[in-house]
């Protein structure tokens, strides 16, 4: 009993192995038919492409068999132009040396005429030159006549007007020199009157105690672009500044922002040697400190004054202090700007 069923397993198991076979199978088929179908397709496709291609071929065939035709004929045609070209070539050479010695003979020719043309040509030139260096001659003479003419009668004129001239230049002459004189007595007028003003204005200003806004001052920024050569870009006057602990007022402070260098001026109306070492030990630092924006800026001191005696002069030129005051009391100025660069 358990053989047959064991039996009918297999065979079912076998059964469905078959069934599955045949659905694929199946399935293939299909998958031909469909193939088939398009093979057929393009066999058509193909069948009719090829009998187009036939017909092209005929017809090449038809055109090819004209073009032979056709060749034929020109190659006649060909040898019939190339026995009449042989006979032109052969007419044209004997012509050719029948024009050569036609031409040489003609070069002659026109060589003869051409020389003979040049020494004509040579002398019709000559002969224009000639004429018209004659006409030329002939007008020049007539203009040296005419100027010859003019310039005399010019030469007498002149000789009156040098006459004129000359007397008038006397009297010129005379004028001026009493002018001059009268310019010279001014001058030495103005002279005494300028260094009566500034002594007389130097003292009202000592006086008032306004020497520095009168006088320093106003004289600054010429004095220094004069002998510094320093654009003066910032110029302030009786600056005070406290910072700190620190505090004091300068009289003058000139700055030249391009020449990176900064002016300070002390101002007395007395010079005194101590003076001048309170400012060198004392006054620049305590500037130092108060202004440290000009740390990166070349410091120059100036002791300024109305009048500075030699010894002070001297003793400034010792501590490296420009010395700034009346020259002859008729101009403010640097005094010992020579002796101090020859030191520094």
């Amino acid at each position: 009993m358990e053989s047959v069923e064991g039996r009918l397993a297999e065979v079912e198991e076998m059964l469905k192995e078959f069934m599955a076979g045949m659905l694929i199978l199946e399935k293939n088929q299909k998958e031909m038919g469909k193939n088939i179908s398009q093979l057929y397709e393009s066999t058509k496709e193909l069948k009719k492409a090829t009998e187009e291609q036939g017909e092209n071929i005929a017809e090449l065939y038809e055109s090819t068999k004209e073009l032979k035709k056709a060749t034929e004929e020109q190659g006649e045609n060909i040898a019939e132009l190339y026995e009449s070209t042989k006979e032109l070539r052969k007419a044209t050479e004997e012509q050719g040396e029948n024009i050569a010695e036609l031409y040489e003979s003609t070069k002659e020719l026109r060589k003869a005429t051409e020389e003979q043309g040049e020494r004509i040509g040579e002398l019709y030139e000559s002969t224009k030159e000639l004429r018209k260096a004659t006409e030329e001659q002939g007008e020049r003479i007539g203009e040296l006549y005419e100027s010859t003419k003019e310039m005399r009668k010019t030469t007498e004129e002149q000789g009156e007007r040098i006459g004129e001239l000359y007397e008038s230049t006397k009297e010129m002459r005379k004028t001026t020199e009493e002018q001059g004189k009268r310019i010279e007595r001014l001058e030495m007028i103005q002279e005494k009157e300028i260094k009566r003003f500034n002594k007389e204005w130097g003292a009202l200003s000592n006086k008032l105690g306004t020497i520095v806004e009168d006088i320093i001052f106003p004289a600054t920024r010429p004095v220094l672009q004069k002998y510094f050569k320093c654009k003066i870009t910032d110029l302030s006057l009786n600056r005070e500044k406290l910072k700190d602990d620190l505090q004091d007022e300068f009289d003058v402070i000139a700055v030249s922002d391009e020449c990176k260098i900064v002016f300070l001026i002390e101002v007395k109306s007395t010079p005194k040697i101590d003076y001048i070492n309170e400012f060198k030990n004392n006054k620049i630092e305590r500037f130092k400190k108060l202004f440290d924006e000009y740390k990166d800026y070349k410091l120059i001191p100036i002791f300024a004054s109305l009048r500075l005696q030699s010894n002070i002069i001297n003793y400034l030129t010792k501590q490296k202090i420009y010395a700034m005051a009346y020259r002859e009391w008729e101009y403010m100025d640097i005094l010992n700007f020579n002796k101090l660069q020859k030191t520094v």
